[in-house]
């Protein structure tokens, strides 16, 4: 007579979840066969549902998938809980039954530090400290200064060329009266020598 040995590890037909709290949001969970305590290596098939304290907010159902960082049997959320306080449930339907629980809190994270602020004491890049003075402009009394001086070195020529032009106009005018008055002088005579023939 031959007797059929007994499987050696005999799992069971359901699953204890363990719901373990959050990692920055993700909701983490462990779960393992309810008879032995062993990790489920296959597949496993659950949601994961949250609701605030207050009753005013859902979330879900997420899919749970595999925790690298809690392997073998823990389990996490591919989506994050925002802050605040959660009453969270793990229901698996594969490849047994299981459910879990647990109120969890999800704490303020405040925003790091942005690596762009200067410490103290130290010049910011591009300061009025650190850039080279820029050229002051001349000043009105050194503008003002200059300008007489202009029209002083411009006024001498003027005159020369005002004095140049009259004494032109001068000789001109002393050229025009002599020819004028030999020109005169010539009819005189002429009519002279005239009036001298016929007398």
């Amino acid at each position: 007579m031959f007797l059929t040995p007994a499987p050696a590890h005999a799992h069971g037909d359901t699953v204890k979840v363990v719901v373990t709290g959050q990692r920055q949001g993700h909701v983490t969970a462990d779960v393992t066969w309810e008879n032995d305590g062993d990790a489920v290596d296959e597949a496993v098939a659950a949601t994961v549902n949250a609701v605030s304290v207050d009753g005013s907010r859902t979330l879900g159902p997420w899919r749970l998938v595999r925790d690298p960082a809690a392997a073998p049997a823990g389990w996490t959320t591919a989506e994050a809980l925002p802050p605040g306080s959660w009453k969270v449930s793990v229901d698996v339907g594969f490849p047994a039954l299981g459910h879990g629980e647990l109120e969890v809190a999800v704490p303020v994270v405040d925003p790091a530090p942005s690596t762009g602020t200067p410490a103290p004491g130290t010049p910011a890049t591009g300061s009025p400290a650190a850039s080279s003075p820029a050229p002051l402009p001349s000043s009105p009394a050194t503008a003002s200064a200059a300008a007489p001086s202009a029209s002083t070195a411009q006024a001498p020529d003027a005159e020369s060329e005002a004095e140049g032009d009259a004494v032109w106009w001068t000789t001109a005018g002393v050229a025009v009266t002599a020819l004028a008055g030999a020109a005169v002088g010539l009819l005189l005579r002429r009519r002279r020598m005239r009036r001298g023939r016929l007398g």
